[in-house]
């Protein structure tokens, strides 16, 4: 048996494959010290750190909404609803503005406007104009947070409250694009942000989820201020930041804490695109609604499995690559027959690694 530092990459709904591989980590007896992760590697880390075992986490992969069939995590996709946007909003946003600037009257522009908010697709257009994202997060927010107050914690809790509370050491990765540097937040860093939200602003895919904005009542991160700066997805910096638990510098112990380099080792959870999940053959849920949001998670994808190339190379050895190709960021409506195909090759992708380790 073995303890490690559990890096988990970003993927959005290809996450669930972290389900079936944690399973079979667990079921060989290996146990985890600190926990990293950008995006669904976020929420997958955190919820470890938080008292979730690797069987808890398989069983919230089946999860349906009440009274259907459909997995909860189809809500994820929330487009904005009516009176989801207020008046100052509405009146401050560069549609109005674009609309006074044609010389539309003020009271007929505001009537133009509140009768195009009424349809859901223009609702879409607007948040993603003037917002930074399709879609509004708050369902995957609500889910959370109840996931963190299933294990007796508070919803809205620190990260100060929640290392005090759980013993667990968590990180998650999010961008700060206002000063293009990437945050590393945790008890260290940023004590006063509440998880739930760090974890949103880490999953937070451009263009497709809400950008985040840094709160003054969430403090400072590393005694640097950032109220008012914009945040979105941790993978458009670093999907999988593996350099921080395998390399040592004063900023990463700063970051990371002072650990005992021999007291666990790393093995990082890699959601690979080039490998086929074995089954899912060409099949694919039907895409989003809106073709921009489908454009754009493909370059999502493509940028942010590129960006810690260099890592990968370094350290092979330290790396499980869990078979994803063919599935989407977004995809949060497959089937359950198509997630379990996905979760299986996480099973299949750890049992092999382990073994080829000596660590079966």
């Amino acid at each position: 048996m073995a303890s490690f530092d559990l890096v988990f990459e970003g993927g959005g709904a290809k996450g669930a494959a972290f389900a079936g591989a944690l399973e079979v980590l667990a079921a060989a007896g290996h146990t985890h010290r600190r926990l990293l992760g950008t995006s669904a590697g976020a929420i997958t880390a955190t919820l470890l750190g938080a008292g979730y075992s690797a069987a808890e986490l398989l069983q919230a992969t089946s999860e349906t909404l009440p009274g259907t069939t459909d997995p909860v995590f189809t809500t994820f996709m929330d487009a904005p609803k009516e009176g989801d946007f207020d008046a100052a909003e509405i009146a401050n946003s560069q549609t109005m503005d674009l609309m006074q600037k044609a010389h539309v009257p003020g009271f007929m522009a505001g009537q133009m406007l509140d009768l195009a908010l009424r349809l859901d697709l223009f609702r879409e257009i607007f948040s993603f104009n003037e917002c930074g994202g399709f879609y509004t997060g708050n369902a995957f927010l609500a889910w959370f947070k109840s996931k963190l107050q299933a294990k007796g914690l508070g919803p809205d809790l620190t990260w100060a409250q929640f290392a005090a509370q759980t013993g667990s050491d968590v990180s998650v990765v999010t961008s700060d694009v206002t000063e293009r540097e990437m945050l590393v937040l945790n008890e260290r860093t940023a004590p006063q942000i509440p998880v739930a939200l760090s974890v949103r602003m880490s999953m937070s895919i451009p263009f497709v989820w809400r950008e985040m904005i840094w709160d003054a009542a969430w403090g400072t991160y590393r005694g640097r201020d950032k109220t008012g700066h914009i945040f979105v997805d941790g993978g458009v910096l670093s999907n999988f930041p593996l350099e921080l638990v395998v390399e040592s510098n004063p900023e990463i112990i700063e970051i990371m804490g002072n650990t005992d380099p021999n007291g666990a080792g790393t093995l990082g959870l890699l959601l690979d695109e080039s490998i086929a999940v074995p089954g899912a053959g060409n099949s694919q849920t039907p895409r989003p609604r809106l073709r921009t949001a489908d454009r754009v998670t493909r370059l999502i994808d493509t940028m942010t499995g590129s960006s810690d190339a260099e890592i990968m190379r370094k350290y092979p050895n330290l790396i499980c690559h869990l078979p994803v190709k063919g599935y989407g960021t977004t995809e949060f409506r497959m089937s359950q027959d198509r997630m379990n195909l996905l979760i299986d090759g996480g099973r299949k992708a750890m049992t092999a690694y382990l073994t080829q380790q000596g660590l079966g």
